[in-house]
């Protein structure tokens, strides 16, 4: 079996310290190393088999991953997608129908309620979407597919543990094509790591409980550094040409809006940037073809969520409808 990793290939020849697969393995045998993995790990012989039972090789995840929106389309083309007027509407709805606890929750974690509605509309359409897929059937078969074997065999053993630990049933373990699951559409690491209670009834309900859902969403961007007295960023525009060399999120890359205004970046209108000093990164998703963006840590931190330029600014730009 090939394994990919980071545009190299790595040969399994073996088991690995890590757990990966003997090479030529069928998806059952993947799927029986796995089980006893799990049993070595100390999930239950109940939990595997109700997990385990009847899953199958689901091509469709694996046609999925391979298909990401970059891959497809330019941002401009994304954002009219990812963001109709009737979603930008639906938004303004639920901040205000939300309004009271969103502010509570805001306040306790220090994020600005309107990015925890953005990103709550752009995971799931507000609870509407959370996939169908069978999270550790689609999981086991990203492991077993190969190009990020290590990543999906891992997020396999946190969904177990989930349901070994009785946050929920395996027949209601649904999700995304990538395994993701609930309102906000967490990884089950990210579930085990910053899921929360936020009505304070002793679960972590991020399936049916909103203020779940807001509270998880809040604490996993509070974890990775978001700050509330900021924003996320802007778009810009440049008033003449700027290295390549000088774009990007690497942490080398930032420099305060002062620095970036004298490399001619202004924002739109031809305006200056904000008398501010706070240190800045210069993006262009599609590398300068099209739109270029100054952003903060925050969006750094967006980019934890999902790693993604055209997701983290669908975000973005839903909370800027916000304001």
């Amino acid at each position: 079996m090939k394994c990919k990793h980071f545009g190299y290939l790595v040969f399994l020849v073996g088991l690995t310290s890590s757990g990966l697969s003997y090479a030529g393995d069928s998806f059952d045998e993947y799927v029986s190393g796995i089980r006893k993995e799990a049993q070595d790990k100390g999930i239950s012989e109940k939990i595997i088999n109700s997990a385990f039972a009847d899953i199958e090789y689901h091509k469709k995840a694996v046609v999925a991953d391979k298909n990401q929106p970059e891959k497809r389309l330019t941002l401009d083309d994304y954002l009219v997608k990812a963001l109709p007027e009737w979603k930008i509407k639906r938004a303004q709805s639920m901040y205000e129908k939300h309004y009271t606890e969103l502010q509570r929750i805001g306040e306790l974690y220090g994020v600005q309620p309107r990015f925890i509605v953005a990103l709550w509309g752009i995971e799931s359409n507000f609870g509407r979407l959370m996939g169908r897929y069978n999270v550790v059937e689609a999981l086991t078969t990203l492991a077993y597919e190969g190009r990020r074997e290590a990543f999906f065999r891992n997020e396999v053993f946190s969904a177990l543990t989930i349901l070994e630990q009785g946050h929920i049933t395996p027949e209601k373990m649904k999700g995304s094509w990538a395994g993701a699951m609930g309102q906000c559409q967490f990884m089950p690491s990210s579930y085990l790591n910053y899921a929360a209670d936020g009505n304070g009834d002793g679960k972590k309900d991020i399936w049916g409980t909103e203020s779940d859902v807001f509270a998880s969403a809040a604490n996993y961007l509070k974890s990775f550094g978001w700050d509330d007295t900021y924003t996320w960023g802007r778009q810009v525009m440049l008033t003449k040409p700027i290295n390549n060399a000088l774009t990007g999120l690497d942490k080398n890359k930032a420099k305060s809006l002062k620095e970036w205004e004298t490399l001619g970046v202004r924002r739109l209108g031809n305006r200056a940037l904000p008398d501010v000093d706070i240190q800045a990164w210069l993006i262009q998703p599609d590398d300068g073809k099209g739109r270029s963006y100054l952003v903060y840590n925050n969006y750094q931190v967006l980019m934890r969520w999902n790693r993604s330029h055209y997701f983290a600014l669908a975000v973005s730009h839903l909370a800027d409808k916000l304001k």
